[in-house]
């Protein structure tokens, strides 16, 4: 990865078979110390910025909320809370346009400049005067949800079932995306909170070890949290690949050991969370700070001054770029997330949600497209792939429609790391045929019914 030391004198770091090496882009920002963004006047907080479902409102139009104020209730148990990211008057219930390219339903709060921004509900707690299902109940209503990029409510891990245990918590904090350094630059600046939720996460599961994985480009984190951690939590350091972001890749690394195929880690008596989840959850305890603004990082050849900002929650990306200078005449696409499993956008103007770990922009060099050939069965894409799946196949039996064959090939398996496309000669956008497939064998499967 350019830009950053490789020069690590720690014990032998780990990692898991399969992968690839994309270029890093991380020297963009990776130096650059978080700074916070300034409220702007309108805010729109979708009701969907979660895996699960929507937040159910209870506000109505013209009430007036505080900073931290809860605007939604979770929608069921796959669902977490919605509060206000600043003191305002809600302007609207509407449908706005989402980072998914849907119009979905959202409130549109109005800021208020006058307003000193403090949160003043906030009510801080004891996690050792709490049960298990107060800690899981308060994550839910508090809005925590999983930081890494996939949002899924942090709570639901936290819900051990009967009859299981958890041993151990695993906090990602590989950030193997390209371009992406909030997890570094949190990891460097806040470590305390990072082990701190880490501690609290632990008790909460009754697990006696925390393990956090971290790549060794990011050396400063890793001393940084090494230096912070206390009995039971283990900086481990891991070899520069990626996905290994993902759950049961950061699983083989760290233990060697797999997550069965359609199984959990919880299968493994391991709950998985991200390390800006974590310092969420010490700012949810220690704070009593709902989840109202994350750490973005605005990157790439085609922004003017890229930077790690503390971005409220339903501030447009257009606001967010034009803090960062806007964007270079050479501009060619603007992604929301790392530019591996984010997605390209066709408008500026929507916001900032739970999910959105990186603003990459990105120029015609690093867009440029190739074109398709057919493919040479030289195997590059199998060896990439780290759940050992053969992609070359899959999209040939998806092309030709035959579903009766996607789950005898593990379709569904796939988490669409794009390792495949990247590393294909022919240029094959494989990870589309993948998207492509599981819509063909939901809508199979919802005929059936």
């Amino acid at each position: 990865m350019s830009g950053l030391s490789h020069s690590w004198q720690g014990p032998e770091p780990r990692s898991f078979l399969h992968g690839i090496h994309p270029a890093g882009h991380k020297e963009y920002s990776h130096k650059l110390a978080i700074e916070r963004m300034p409220f702007v006047g309108e805010l729109v907080l979708h009701l969907s910025q979660h895996i699960g479902a929507p937040a159910r409102p209870i506000v109505a139009v013209g009430d007036r909320v505080e900073r931290g104020q809860r605007v939604a209730d979770p929608g069921g148990f796959v669902s977490v809370g919605l509060h206000a990211p600043a003191t305002g008057t809600i302007k609207a219930i509407e449908k706005r346009l989402h980072p998914n390219g849907k119009l979905l339903d959202a409130i549109v709060l109005e800021t208020d400049p006058f307003a000193s921004q403090r949160l003043l509900a906030a009510a801080p707690f004891d996690p050792a005067a709490v049960t298990a299902s107060e800690m899981v109940e308060r994550m839910q209503l508090g809005g925590l949800v999983g930081l890494g990029g996939a949002a899924f409510p942090s709570h639901v891990k936290a819900s051990v079932p009967k009859g299981k245990e958890v041993k151990a918590v695993v906090i990602n904090g590989v950030e193997c995306e390209p371009f992406l350094t909030c997890d570094h630059r949190l990891m460097v600046e806040r470590p305390q909170d990072v082990i701190r939720g880490t501690r609290i996460l632990m008790q909460s599961v009754g697990a006696d070890r925390g393990y956090i994985g971290v790549e060794i480009n990011k050396p400063d984190a890793i001393e940084a949290l090494a230096a912070a951690a206390s009995d039971g939590v283990v900086v481990q350091p891991l070899k520069v690949k990626y996905p290994q972001g993902a759950e049961k890749q950061l699983i083989k690394a760290i233990f060697g050991d797999e997550v069965p195929e359609g199984g959990l880690p919880l299968d493994l008596e391991l709950v998985v969370n991200n390390v800006g989840t974590m310092a969420a959850l010490a700012d949810l305890v220690d704070r009593g700070a709902p989840l109202i603004e994350r750490v973005v990082t605005v990157t790439g050849p085609a922004i003017k001054q890229p930077k790690n900002l503390l971005v409220p929650l339903g501030t447009p990306i257009s606001a967010v770029i034009e803090r960062c200078g806007g964007l270079t005449p050479s501009v060619k696409q603007v992604i929301l997330g790392g530019p591996m499993t984010g997605m390209a956008q066709k408008s500026l103007d929507v916001p900032v949600v739970k999910g959105t770990s990186g603003i990459v922009c990105l120029d015609s060099v690093e867009v440029a497209t190739r074109e398709e050939y057919p493919c040479i069965r030289c195997g590059r894409c199998v060896e990439a792939c780290p759940l050992f799946l053969n992609p070359a196949r899959l999209a040939q039996i998806v092309k030709y429609e035959k579903v009766d064959l996607f789950e005898d090939y593990h379709l569904m398996t796939c988490f669409e790391c794009s390792s495949c496309s990247f590393v294909c000669p022919s240029a094959i956008p494989l990870v589309q045929y993948m998207r492509m497939g599981k819509a063909m064998l939901r809508k199979h499967k919802a005929h059936k019914r």
